[in-house]
């Protein structure tokens, strides 16, 4: 199946939104990066089946996934039925963020 410019901006923007809004948090355990979920946007923007990199990224990103989700600049995409499937796909639990 041949992507629609649509998906195609989709993922530029999340892709572009994770790049540029990249965060590093110093109270976290594991320093979070936004940036390391770029592998992923496939995805979550798409909705294709996370690769090997993807669920890597996200299994290291895991304790950060509540504070990207409350980030104005990319919760969206965080919060989106494609992310909590990736998520899943990975056998990684989609946490309950307060």
């Amino acid at each position: 199946m041949t992507p629609t410019a649509t998906t195609m901006r989709k993922v530029a923007a999340v892709v572009l939104v994770v790049v540029v809004a990249a965060c590093r948090c110093s109270d976290a355990a594991v320093p979070c990066n936004a940036g390391q979920l770029t592998v992923c946007a496939g995805a979550i923007a798409g909705g294709a089946k996370p690769t090997a990199a993807c669920c890597s990224s996200l299994r290291a990103q895991q304790g950060c996934f509540c504070q990207f989700a409350k980030d104005p600049r990319y919760g969206r995409y965080v919060n989106s039925p494609n992310a909590r499937r990736a998520v899943t796909s990975c056998g990684i639990a989609v946490p309950r963020c307060h």
